[in-house]
């Protein structure tokens, strides 16, 4: 399977950079996720993969072959739309075996094809079937499967679940990582939605304003970030603004506006630096002791309480109680809260302010 390599890919309308010198490389068979707010240039950039837009700077090789000119469809690649594009005049079959009958091969050959990967997307009962006549999932399974049945070594996937709806996407998505990762495809697949990219990726790329913001496995980008916009926009994280106290014994003491000190592990910063602590919801609990905070917000997510507290040093903190334990709070209630210290991320406090620093745009 061939590898796909960016170096120093840009492109320019005017003086906005939609794509501002993106270098990735994309190993055989690895499915990567390019992620971001919407306008960050994720789809422009997997458009210069393709084809479809041509780079103002830099070169995009698949298999290490220079694609610079090369046409769309000389490039050996399958694409999935984010609309559903299938020809509403052919059936399931017919659509599926396109590729093949417009390359010319014998009808016995395309029906063999066709049948194969209706079969791996479960949809082989329903080959007579016209377009209009299946459901949304259905339809789009169906677009995969037309793209795996060019023969391509290359699947690019263009928001590929965002015109679904919220239930057939999650089925979907686990559908997509079992077909291409047992047919062994180099696959980029572009999304919005976080939650998606971590569950079908190998590696997410994290764009912003059309720049790679971070690169790494959807554990590393959600337990390690290196970036405080990665903290803040891959799962919900609270980030608390304070200055290290003092550091002994690998144990980094920060105090916060209220002068409340929580403590953390293996922060590598001097005393008296500001810093910002990034700390999932999920690694906050309520204690004896701790930061004081008063209840806001309630929200009932089925398995847990998702609570919203204020602490006297006026940072938003939020925390997630499992209905399991059974207890009980209201707004208004007043908490101490303590923190998962081996779970905290520590960042220097952004000069521009921590606003600017994890705004979308």
């Amino acid at each position: 399977m061939p590898t796909i390599e960016l170096k120093g890919v840009s492109k320019f309308y005017g003086k906005l950079a939609a794509v501002d010198h993106v270098d990735l490389r994309i190993e055989e068979g690895e499915y990567i996720t390019i992620l971001g707010p919407s306008g960050c240039g994720k789809t422009t950039l997997i458009r210069m993969i393709a084809g479809i837009i041509t780079p103002s700077e830099g070169m995009v090789t698949i298999g290490g072959k220079d694609m610079s000119g090369v046409p769309i469809e000389d490039r050996d690649i399958g694409y999935v739309f984010q609309n559903i594009a299938l020809f509403p005049n052919l059936n399931v079959q017919d659509n599926v075996s396109y590729s093949p009958r417009v390359k010319g091969k014998e009808i016995t050959e395309q029906d063999g094809i066709s049948h194969k990967y209706l079969e791996l997307v479960k949809l082989l009962d329903k080959m007579e079937m016209f377009p209009h006549e299946l459901c949304g999932g259905e339809q789009q399974k169906v677009s995969l499967a037309r793209a795996l049945a060019t023969g391509s070594k290359v699947l690019l996937l263009d928001e590929p679940l965002s015109a679904l709806d919220a239930r057939v996407r999650v089925d979907l998505r686990y559908d997509l990582r079992r077909l291409v990762k047992s047919l062994g495809i180099t696959t980029v697949h572009v999304t919005h939605d976080q939650e998606e990219a971590m569950s079908v990726s190998d590696r997410i790329v994290l764009m912003k304003m059309g720049a790679v913001v971070e690169i790494g496995s959807p554990e590393q980008l959600y337990t390690k970030p290196q970036k405080i916009f990665t903290a803040n926009f891959v799962g919900e994280t609270n980030l608390l603004e304070g200055w290290v106290k003092s550091v002994a014994d690998g144990i980094t003491k920060i105090g916060l506006r209220d002068e409340a000190i929580v403590e953390v592990l293996n922060a590598t910063f001097r005393p008296g630096v500001p810093v910002v602590i990034s700390i999932r919801p999920e690694f906050v609990f309520p204690f004896t002791s701790g930061l004081h905070a008063t209840i806001s917000i309630i929200t009932y997510m089925g398995t847990y309480w998702h609570i919203q507290a204020l602490a006297d040093s006026e940072d938003r903190v939020d925390f997630d109680v499992p209905i399991s334990d059974g207890k009980l709070y209201s707004v208004g209630q007043e908490v101490y809260l303590m923190i998962n210290k081996k779970a905290a991320v520590v960042y220097p406090r952004p000069i521009e302010g921590i606003a600017e620093a994890v705004k979308l745009e």
